[in-house]
């Protein structure tokens, strides 16, 4: 029921698509201080061969004390470049993050309005709780966040309104009372 623009709570129930033991196995990218990374297809040739019961567990490999050593070299550096980075930056880039997600509940058919909200209201609160201190970015991400309202607001009455038509509580077309 909507009165006065609201909308009752009993509208906004998740939208869960769970299929039991499937789970996705590939991602887009990943973001880091130094930049993005893709994963390569097919998995990592390079990872060892999963473990075989009576294979012997006293041996190590001595790349791996190479390679978790360069693991933490990559992380320190990593460290190192994100303190250099103004927070400014670094916050801006999560509110970036939020748009994304706000945008990819939104694209999905059909959208997963409860999921976006959540996401568009967090966006909102950080950047009105930050409103100046965000720097050059500031401008775009209130855009952005104007943009997100705009869409979620169009496609909530879009689905409003495929949900009545289906149910038949449009007005009546004979112009009898019932």
């Amino acid at each position: 029921m909507q009165c006065d623009g609201q909308v009752e709570a009993s509208q906004w129930r998740p939208r869960f698509q769970v299929v039991k033991d499937e789970y996705p196995t590939s991602m887009s990218s990943l973001w880091t201080p130094s930049g993005e990374h893709f994963p390569r297809e097919g998995g990592d040739d390079d990872a060892p061969p999963p473990f075989s019961p009576g294979e012997d567990t006293d041996v190590t490999d001595p790349s791996d004390d190479v390679s978790q050593a360069q693991a933490q070299a990559e992380v320190d550096a990593m460290r190192a470049q994100l303190a250099t980075t103004p927070a400014e930056v670094v916050v801006a880039n999560h509110c970036y993050g939020l748009f994304e997600l706000a945008a990819i509940y939104l694209s999905q058919t059909p959208p997963m309005l409860f999921q976006a909200r959540l996401a568009i209201d967090g966006l909102g609160f950080l950047l009105d709780g930050l409103r100046g201190r965000l720097g050059e970015a500031e401008p775009s991400l209130h855009e952005s966040l104007s943009q997100l309202r705009l869409a979620f607001v169009r496609l909530e009455g879009a689905e409003q309104s495929a949900a009545q038509n289906a149910a038949g509580t449009g007005t009546p077309s004979d112009g009898a009372a019932g």
